[in-house]
This record gives structure tokens, C-alpha cells and sequence, in this order.
């Protein structure tokens, strides 16, 4: 007997954007292991998780989260980016790539944004 998931997955992009969230949640809730003082990150983990799961719901509220996490990402990635730039290159590059990585898919969830439930 084969499980039918309730998930209906429409669009490979909406898909891919909620992954993003995903991961970007789970590796922050793994650096928050590391540093307990780093409450900002778990917030940020926090919300992406949470965001993630009204991509993939479809939820119409999903999008205050996105332009939530839109200044957040922005904020820390451009300021770890400019204080700690040059010690670490693996740091520097994932930093600079979250930070490409957000912009993307919150300019992709804004231009699809109609796929979302009102």
C-alpha cells in the first residue's frame, strides 16, 4: 500500500524556496548548538522553519515571514560579511551566499506570491 502525501507540490520553484528555509534553519538551530550567546541566530532558525512550512501550506501569511527574514538575512549577513571579512574564506563565501540566496527566493516568493492562500 503506497502513502499518498498530502503535499501537492506545484511548482518546482515554491519547492525550492521552502527547502532554502529548511536548511537555512536547521544548519542555524546546528551553529546555535555551538554558541548559546548567539540568540539572534536561533530566531532567524526559528522563523526560516516556520517559514518553510507555509511555503510548503501554501499560507498567505508566509510572505510576512519572508520580508521578515528578508531584513534579518540582509542585516546579519551584510554585517558579519563587513566585520569578519578575510579571517575565515569558507565563512566569508557561505555568508555571501546566504545572503545571494535570500534576496533570490524573496524576490521569487514576491513575483509568485498569487500561488499563496488568501
Amino acid at each position: 500500500m503506497a502513502l499518498k502525501s498530502k503535499l501537492k507540490i506545484e511548482s518546482a520553484g515554491m519547492f525550492a524556496a521552502a527547502t532554502f528555509y529548511a536548511v537555512v534553519g536547521i544548519v542555524f538551530f546546528a551553529l546555535l548548538v555551538f554558541d548559546f550567546s548567539l540568540v539572534h541566530i536561533g530566531i532567524i532558525g526559528t522563523l526560516s522553519l516556520i517559514t518553510a512550512y507555509g511555503l510548503l501550506r501554501k499560507r498567505s501569511w508566509a510572505i510576512w515571514f519572508v520580508v521578515i527574514l528578508f531584513l534579518a538575512a540582509t542585516t546579519v549577513s551584510a554585517y558579519t560579511i563587513y566585520f569578519l571579512f578575510g579571517e575565515d574564506l569558507i565563512f566569508d563565501v557561505s555568508m555571501a551566499a546566504y545572503l545571494v540566496l535570500t534576496w533570490v527566493f524573496t524576490a521569487y516568493i514576491a513575483a509568485k506570491r498569487k500561488m499563496l492562500e488568501s
